[in-house]
């Protein structure tokens, strides 16, 4: 592999892991937030219990996910120095929007609604969750506003051989970010229904006492996926108007429609091979879509089943199929973006910037080494992460630290905490 090659290794892999921990975040996050809101309104204990075990489980897989998202930003720098020298002016702006909301007001946020259990009323605190939900969403949208761009380049000239942004409205209705954006944040939602009904589903075959607490979390994550599923849905197909006619042509994988394709593409940039990695691409999209008739399967079954209360309590071999069903929307995601990014080949900005243009003048041995370390690293975040997630979800409810400091045994008003 030559030195584009493994940069181009080195992003996929570093951008898809932290993709793993933004899915999640996304999901759970809106999760906590409404399970507090029902606690908040209702003054039902149990949900205020839910909230701290879940809510726990988000903070662990935020904080890494901030870790990841530092490290990849280094990437620009270090390995596409071209496509930032091109390009940053334009797609420069909605990435430092996203640093903005991500690392200074989500986490502020989420650091107040972190240590305000017993400092703020329970009004100002369900705020705070609502907030850092919605500045989660903020970070995504903006993130996918930069991705559109490079997918679907508009408001834009080109000056002095590089971009200048002319019209800021244009970049931020991009069709090809909009309907992304729409599809990655139902997706974080299947990711986190799946994940709250995989691990009730443990407690629950191993026959916990928590078993109304884990009844009720394994009923919102069943409830969840399935309306969650179908807005992937709607979105992913919506998304294919925007599509690249070469990545069309390779997920249909017609030869008709690749010389097509290929045809098109040499009559506006002249001779050259401009069909992205056919099988890849092809690969990907076939293994998204039978994984989601995988999900939507699995779905509308425990649907059913969640209606009978004997099923969700003593079903052990649902409870074994929902736990399996944990890492199945992790690897839809992964395959789903790769099908997304592969297809954009052989262009960092489609139709304006090659990618063996878009690399930093590196050695093949530097980029090996930054491979190799950046590779390490993420490996050593994924593993933590997971370590840290399976410890705490494995634990009975009794025993998380977020908000601890008044247990469910406390005396307490109804409505407040």
């Amino acid at each position: 592999m030559d030195a584009v090659e493994l940069a181009r290794l080195q992003f996929a892999l570093t951008a898809g892991a932290h993709f793993l921990f933004v899915a999640l975040t996304l999901g759970l996050a809106t999760l906590v937030a409404i399970v507090q809101t029902r606690a908040t309104l209702t003054g039902s204990r149990v949900h205020m219990r839910m909230t701290r075990f879940w809510g726990q489980l988000y903070v662990i897989n935020y904080a890494m996910g901030i870790v990841t998202g530092l490290v990849m930003e280094f990437q620009f720098g270090l390995s596409w120095s071209g496509l930032t020298h091109f390009a940053g002016n334009v797609f420069g702006a909605s990435l430092a929007l996203e640093t903005l909301v991500a690392f200074f007001i989500e986490s502020t946020f989420l650091g107040l609604w972190i240590f305000g259990w017993d400092r703020l009323n329970r009004w100002a605190h369900l705020a705070l969750i609502w907030v850092v939900t919605l500045t989660a969403y903020a970070s995504a949208f903006w993130i996918m506003i930069a991705n559109g761009f490079l997918q679907n380049p508009v408001g834009h000239r080109l000056v002095n051989g590089g971009l200048e942004l002319v019209d800021f409205g244009a970049m931020v209705a991009n069709p090809a970010a909009l309907t992304a954006f729409g599809h990655v944040l139902s997706a974080g939602l299947v990711v986190g229904a799946f994940f709250m009904a995989g691990v009730s589903a443990w407690h629950l075959r191993r026959r916990t006492h928590e078993q109304e607490f884990f009844r009720k979390s394994l009923r919102l994550g069943v409830g969840v996926s399935l309306p969650a599923l179908f807005l992937t849905a709607s979105f992913g197909g919506v998304s294919f108007d925007s599509m690249q006619p070469t990545k069309v042509a390779a997920w249909v994988n017609s030869p008709e429609r690749l010389a097509e394709a290929q045809a098109q593409m040499e009559a506006v940039h002249g001779p050259g091979d401009y069909l992205p990695p056919v099988g890849a691409v092809h690969a990907a999209g076939t293994v998204m879509m039978t994984l989601f008739a995988v999900m939507l399967l699995v779905s509308l079954v425990s649907v059913v089943l969640m209606a009978f209360r004997p099923a969700v309590l003593r079903l052990r071999p649902w409870h074994w199929l929902l736990t399996l069903m944990i890492p199945i929307p992790f690897v839809t995601t992964i395959a789903g973006w790769l099908f997304r990014e592969l297809g954009r080949q052989p262009w960092a900005v489609f139709g304006l910037l090659r990618t063996s243009d878009a690399v930093s003048p590196l050695t093949r041995g530097q980029t090996l080494a930054s491979l190799v370390v950046f590779t390490t690293l993420f490996g050593v975040l994924i593993v933590v992460n997971y370590w840290l997630l399976a410890r705490t979800a494995r634990r009975d409810p009794g025993t998380v630290a977020l908000g601890a400091s008044r247990t469910a045994e406390t005396p307490e008003p109804a409505l407040s905490y």
